[in-house]
């Protein structure tokens, strides 16, 4: 049986998922980008009238994204410490891996979970990074403010 989690302070799912599943000890993360809860913008992406990306900042989208799983983590009853593995998407590798990897380093300088960096052609909102994450969960703690239960 596994606990559905859906946080309260972080930005709403783009699709029909939760933001993280509790299994046993383990929370598994769907997909978290920079957006801000709330609103359709995208901190650090500015679009022309049909939405297309006229110019980026991967270095505040990548602030964006880890505070989110930050956020998430921490209303599933787990911690940024407790990440164990995280894959990243770019879309952008030869451009903006070098100023993501330094982001990275600042906000995983006490904590390394393993890692894989992909490039991918495309993300499903306009934003240039996305992170998939596996954590441990702490024991004990509670997770029904902002859980359903399903299977």
């Amino acid at each position: 049986m596994s606990e559905k989690i859906i946080s309260s302070q972080a930005p709403e799912p783009v699709g029909s998922y939760p933001h993280a599943r509790k299994v046993g000890n383990l929370l598994f993360l769907s997909g978290v980008g920079p957006r801000q809860k709330g609103t359709k913008l995208i901190p650090g992406v500015t679009l022309d009238s049909d939405d297309n990306i006229i110019d980026y900042c991967i270095e505040t989208q990548c602030k964006g994204v880890f505070d989110n799983v930050r956020t998430i983590l921490e209303d599933s009853g787990s911690s940024w410490e407790q990440l164990v593995d995280v894959q990243v998407f770019l879309t952008n590798m030869k451009d903006d891996f070098k100023i993501y990897n330094q982001v990275y380093a600042e906000y995983f300088a006490s904590n390394q979970p393993c890692r894989t960096t992909v490039e991918i052609n495309c993300l499903p909102t306009p934003i240039a990074i996305e992170l998939k994450c596996i954590a441990t969960v702490f024991k004990g703690v509670s997770t029904l403010n902002n859980s359903e239960q399903g299977e």
